[in-house]
């Protein structure tokens, strides 16, 4: 499994002593593996069990570490108990739903770290996604986190393979 590429340049911002990272939307678990296997305490929601229950059968990911939540539910209770938790820090990658953007700035601690990458409207060139509701506007992640200290951003084109993203690295003051 391929690790992103903006984590593993950033990763070297959690701490083992500082608490919990949640890898949210986790899919297959890779990024937070391999925060994990540096000592780092991280916690894999994504609203799918197989995937989860893979985490735990092949990695030997404690089950107390996983969480099967739906981030956009009506009920909003998986929100609500996100933004209780005080942690080190969030990453997210592909992924978007714009509503869990200020749940998951009250979820990080001072001086925690939010690493995000997701799609621009710039993909619609390359397929999916490409629909609104999963694409940023231009500077839309800079501007969600203007109150906090940008320590890394980026908005553009990638390529292998071709997408549209915007990347942020930033700290909570």
């Amino acid at each position: 499994m391929q690790v992103a590429n903006l984590l593993q340049n950033h990763s070297h911002l959690f701490k083992t002593a500082n608490g919990q990272v949640l890898d949210l939307a986790c899919g297959q678990g890779q990024n937070g593996l391999a925060l994990a296997q540096s000592g780092i305490e991280v916690v894999f929601a994504d609203i799918q069990t197989a995937p989860l229950l893979a985490l735990h059968e092949q990695h030997n990911i404690e089950k107390e570490q996983l969480w099967q939540a739906d981030f956009e539910s009506k009920q909003g209770a998986d929100r609500l108990k996100l933004e209780q938790l005080a942690l080190q820090g969030v990453i997210v990658f592909r992924y978007l739903h714009r509503p869990l953007f200020e749940h998951i700035k009250q979820a990080v601690k001072s001086g925690g770290i939010v690493i995000y990458e997701t799609f621009t409207t710039e993909n619609r060139q390359f397929g999916r996604p490409n629909r609104d509701d999963f694409l940023l506007q231009k500077g839309e992640l800079k501007s969600i986190f203007k109150d906090w200290e940008i320590l890394f951003y980026f908005e553009g084109i990638q390529h292998n393979p071709d997408r549209a993203i915007a990347q942020i690295v930033c700290k909570k003051p």
